[in-house]
């Protein structure tokens, strides 16, 4: 049956009813065109001046020559500027690739590479890392430029701003679908190479609506953006405030002081974070100059937070507590924990799903398993990408059954909240990134003394979990841990470096000759922690 025969020979809306990732700032700026939509530090930046520079930028690169449906990359921490040009990458029709800029110069290579990037928006400092810019030119990168730290000069590249000069105000005439592909967001994985999490515009656009009514954001409200925007995470809290005519004030990074004052000077509502960060500001000796009682949510993300501490943040900070979860390759947030339930649940308690999608429990077999029943956690929604680029294996993989399978065990509780168990899979979930186990095993191997290596998560006050490893030496080979840390840092990004490494005499192993780290997970369980 055609489309036109179950509609009685209707056609369907085509463009006027389309979903797409920059009507979000445009319709906001239609009814907003005054009110503040970022800042930084001192500085305002209007809805007004976010789409009319969004629009500068998108008409450039249809003017540079870039179709819709081609790939452009950002390797850029936040900014305004970062905001205007990912607006403008939505408009113009192209596809996203983000690069976390905490990634080496190997990794950043790869990802090019497999997404087949040819243009990339780079900030000047990181064109200023010299093992970084020596990737990007000999790949023969086109790239313009950032003017982070007034260095731009230095790197020869256009300038962001000076080429947004004389550019068309008005959005370019751009044909897409809503299931067209609008970004490739890499995720460490389980495998040594990044994978490729692929989302449309009705992907996002549905997660930011149920995120809107989820959290209940109004027009009033405010948010820190010490997240990263070339994470999934910083970008769709951006996406969710402006959408409702809410303002973001972007930080590069986090630092206690700094997200205290924007708190106070913007008159920030929401302050989302890691429990690091909570820690962090609870425990600051500044901490009493700041009257934080404009906040009226607090978001803690990635994992739960200790039961000391969340008291002490809700009694200090703000009284109303939440915590949200979701993964790359599930636009989030997919769960988030209720307010009146913070103090009566505690450990690994994710929350109830959100409206945008449905979560179950399911075993090996494909079986939905009933509430209070461990399996693997699984979704399925709009949200949900759509598939991994280049990947249809691991794509089949993740949606066995009609369902996103996360790696994540869990069951469903008698209150309808997901309690996390454990991974199947060993992913490690250190300060907000992915980290892929195998990938620091390869590189311990590769230390000329190491005969055997095992990597595991280790829960940690801070990190949530740190990354920890566990080396058996080569019979007569000499070697010590401090030694083999610094092997690691020359060869890893710095959050994927172990914060503990441990040479053991012996490696517990299955009778097949397989590494058992459950057994190094219990043993060192409380090496962080002192419990």
């Amino acid at each position: 049956m055609t489309n036109l025969t179950a509609t009685g020979g209707v056609p369907g809306p085509g463009r006027i009813g389309r979903v797409a990732i920059g009507d979000l700032l445009k319709r906001a700026a239609a009814r907003f065109p005054d009110r503040i939509a970022l800042t930084d530090g001192a500085r305002r930046v209007t809805f007004t001046e976010l789409e009319r520079d969004a629009n500068r930028f998108a008409n450039y690169l249809v003017q540079r020559g870039l179709k819709p449906g081609e790939k452009i990359s950002t390797i850029c921490n936040n900014s305004v500027e970062f905001v205007k040009a990912l607006f403008g990458i939505h408009r113009a029709g192209l596809v996203w690739v983000p690069i976390n800029t905490m990634l080496g110069p190997a990794d950043m290579d790869y990802i090019l590479d497999h997404a087949e990037v040819r243009f990339a928006l780079i900030d000047d400092v990181m064109h200023a890392q010299a093992d970084r810019r020596a990737v990007l030119e000999k790949r023969g990168m086109q790239m313009i430029a950032i003017d982070l730290a007034g260095k731009v000069a230095a790197t020869g590249l256009e300038n962001f701003n000076d080429l947004l000069k004389g550019q068309s105000e008005i959005e370019p005439d751009i044909e897409f679908d809503d299931r067209d592909l609008a970004m490739i967001i890499y995720t460490s994985g389980t495998t040594s190479r990044p994978k490729g999490a692929m989302h449309c515009h009705l992907a996002v656009v549905m997660a930011v609506m149920s995120n809107a009514i989820e959290m209940k954001l109004g027009r009033e409200d405010g948010i820190t953006g010490q997240f990263p925007l070339f994470h999934c995470a910083g970008h769709v809290l951006l996406l969710s405030y402006l959408s409702v005519g809410g303002r973001m004030a972007l930080m590069r990074g986090f630092d206690p002081v700094v997200c205290m004052e924007a708190i106070v000077r913007d008159k920030l509502t929401v302050f989302v974070g890691l429990s690091l960060m909570y820690q962090a500001i609870l425990d600051h000796p500044r901490r009493k100059e700041f009257d934080l009682s404009g906040l009226r949510t607090c978001i803690y993300t990635m994992a739960p937070m200790g039961r000391p501490l969340l008291e002490r943040a809700m009694a200090d900070m703000c009284q109303n507590f939440v915590l949200t979860s979701g993964q790359t390759e599930m636009y989030p947030a997919t769960t988030m924990s209720q307010p009146d339930r913070q103090l009566q649940r505690f450990g690994n308690y994710w929350g109830e799903s959100l409206i945008v999608n449905e979560t179950a429990i399911m075993d090996d077999n494909g079986n939905l398993l009933p509430r209070g029943e461990v399996g693997e956690l699984v979704h399925r929604g709009p949200n949900v990408m759509m598939g991994y680029y280049k990947d249809p294996k691991a794509t089949e993989e993740a949606r066995k059954f009609g369902w996103h399978h996360t790696g994540d065990l869990a069951l469903i509780d008698e209150h309808g909240e997901v309690l996390f168990l454990d991974r199947k899979k060993d992913m490690i979930k250190s300060g907000g990134e992915n980290v892929a186990s195998v990938k620091i095993e390869e590189t311990l191997l590769a230390h000329p003394a190491v005969q055997n290596a095992a990597v595991v998560g280790l829960p940690h006050p801070q990190w949530g979990e740190a990354v920890s490893a566990f080396v058996k030496l080569k019979p007569g080979a000499q070697a010590d841990e401090a030694g083999i840390a610094e092997h690691c840092r020359k060869h890893l990004g710095g959050f994927q470096v172990p914060k503990l490494v441990r040479i053991l005499d012996e490696m517990p192993m299955t009778a097949t000759g397989k590494l058992r780290k459950v057994e190094l997970r219990q043993a060192f369980s409380e090496h962080f922690t002192g419990k």
